[in-house]
């Protein structure tokens, strides 16, 4: 049967429908509020502000890299076997088939070549972990350089040299795990540290090895200590500093309309939590083009590691070549006490113990040091930038010198060997560096904070240099300046503007660096005007 259309249609007429029924979402959130009043504190959190600067982007990648540690370690940690186990390996990298090695070697290997995706897994992991310490030094540095450790943060700071000490711990268990030659030669070398300890080290080394170098047990427990134990420790102090971060007012560099009681930026919901997940992916996506074009650690050609041999030409990662270097240029000295046949502190024990640790400790300690010299004890919640404090600039000069120097150290036999240079002096060329270089990086930080310094009260006094030369009558030449206020402006710590295009008297550049992103104006209005 064929339907026939109505003859008419009613228009406005309410169809009956059920009863409304409250919104069950907005009814459950309502009662979990009025019971736990969580509507407050979330408010609060969303609505906090946060300062928008590049250099504070320097702390989350830290984050974000190991957010990228924990996923490509986890799906690493199903693969591997930790275990010291001899085997034959008859696997896919022919070089070595028929070669006894250990279960971990083994394992390792077959991630590299057998397991889908597996090597590259491994790379992307490796140059997380190197990320993520090198954004941990530069945010570290950026704390330094520009106050951020002052009175209320002083744990904000402990906490960062915690988490490089965490780190370089969490670095140093993954580069043995593989039991290959170079992370055999990495293990040997923390041993011999360990056994120059006096009194405790025999058995700070027996403990850890399970007896003589190299045992049978040191990459299952490093394998605990990498996987388990130094990541959960990491994630509390990073949830400990961000909740820190949370409760306390950010600092902000000074500038127009802030106040040691403001914060001028943006709210924490929704376009800063935007940016910076974006920040995530592009973390993410950064790291996997690395791991996929550039290789890193080929444990393959490295071989099997062997307590009897010690790898050439063998290198940490960068943020353990420091101390490498440390232990290749200490000078051989060697103190005998006098107890019962004599007692011998090793030369090793001054650099890899007493130094390395007398470094952390400084570090550590550098916020109480400054506020007694300084006798600051107010609240900052605003940074100051490095040339307005030219000694401790100068400090952390001293510091990058000294760091570098050593790290340079490390690689000496290398550059001596590309260069054609004799390793000795090699050697005494990183002790006189290591002695010399740290003084005269801080006398020459030190007279250009000044000068830049000099610089600004000069364009607050005389204006901006407008690059126009103007002769006077009695036939000198001049350059014009272009006031900033009709008297002189105080110095009071902000970027001073030394170009015109800064106070309006020029346009602005055209953005783009190949091709222009924003198209120019070809004619002023009134021109385009009179035309039409």
């Amino acid at each position: 049967m064929s339907q026939t259309r109505p003859l008419f249609r009613l228009k406005n007429v309410a169809k009956p429908s059920k009863q409304r029924r409250p919104n069950r979402i907005i009814a459950a959130a309502a009662e979990a509020d009025q019971q736990y009043r969580v509507a407050t504190p979330l408010r609060s959190l969303l609505n906090k502000v946060f300062p928008d600067h590049w250099s504070f982007l320097l702390g989350e990648i830290a984050l974000f890299s190991f957010i990228v540690l924990l996923i490509s370690g986890v799906f690493l940690t199903i693969f591997f076997d930790p275990s010291m186990q001899p085997v034959t390996y008859h696997g896919s990298y022919t070089a070595l088939r028929g070669t006894e090695v250990s279960r971990a070697y083994e394992s390792a290997l077959d991630i590299s070549f057998d397991v889908r995706g597996g090597l590259f897994v491994r790379q992307l992991h490796h140059w997380a972990a190197l990320l993520f310490m090198a954004s941990l030094v530069a945010h570290l540095a950026r704390m330094f350089f520009t106050g951020a450790f002052r009175r209320p943060r002083e744990a904000s700071w402990i906490i960062g040299v915690v988490l490089f000490v965490l780190g370089f711990l969490e670095g140093w268990s993954g580069y043995g795990l593989p039991d290959d030659g170079l992370s055999g030669t990495g293990l040997h070398i923390a041993q011999g540290i360990m056994l120059s300890i006096p009194v405790a080290g025999t058995w700070i080394s027996a403990s850890l090895f399970g007896g003589e170098y190299p045992g049978d047990v040191i990459i299952t427990r490093l394998n605990v200590l990498h996987s388990f134990v130094l990541p959960v420790a990491v994630l509390g102090v990073f949830a400990l500093l961000i909740g820190l971060s949370l409760k306390q007012k950010p600092a902000q560099f000074p500038g127009p309309r802030r106040t040691e009681e403001n914060v001028v930026g943006e709210r924490l919901f929704p376009r800063y939590a935007m940016k910076r997940g974006g920040l995530f992916f592009i973390v993410f996506g950064v790291l996997a083009a690395i791991a996929g074009l550039l290789q890193i650690n080929p444990i393959w050609l490295y071989g099997p590691s062997s307590g009897a041999n010690a790898a050439s030409s063998s290198q940490p990662d960068w943020y353990v070549m420091f101390l490498d270097g440390l232990l290749r240029i200490f000078p051989p000295w060697q103190i005998t006490i006098p107890i019962g046949d004599g007692y011998s502190i090793p030369p090793v024990f001054w650099p890899g113990v007493v130094l390395f640790g007398g470094m952390l400790t400084a570090a550590a300690l550098y916020p109480q040091l400054e506020r007694r010299l300084t006798k600051d004890k107010g609240w900052h919640n605003l940074l100051q930038r490095p040339r307005d404090v030219p000694q401790r600039t100068g400090v952390g000069a001293m510091a990058l010198t000294f760091y570098a120097v050593a790290m340079i150290s490390g690689a000496n036999d290398i550059i001596a060997d590309k260069f054609h240079i004799s390793v000795n002096a090699m050697v005494w060329g990183g002790r006189i560096a290591l002695v010399l270089g740290p003084p005269i990086a801080y006398y020459i930080t030190v007279r250009i904070c000044l000068g830049l310094q000099q610089h600004d009260r000069e364009v607050l006094a005389h204006g901006i240099e407008t690059g126009i030369i103007r002769r006077s009558p009695n036939g000198g030449f001049v350059e014009v300046h272009q006031p900033l206020s009709d008297k002189p402006l105080p110095y009071a710590g902000w970027a001073v503007p030394k170009k015109m295009n800064r106070v309006g008297g020029l346009a602005p550049a055209v953005k783009g660096f190949f091709f222009p992103v924003e198209q120019v104006p070809d004619a002023k209005p009134r021109e385009v005007e009179s035309k039409r």
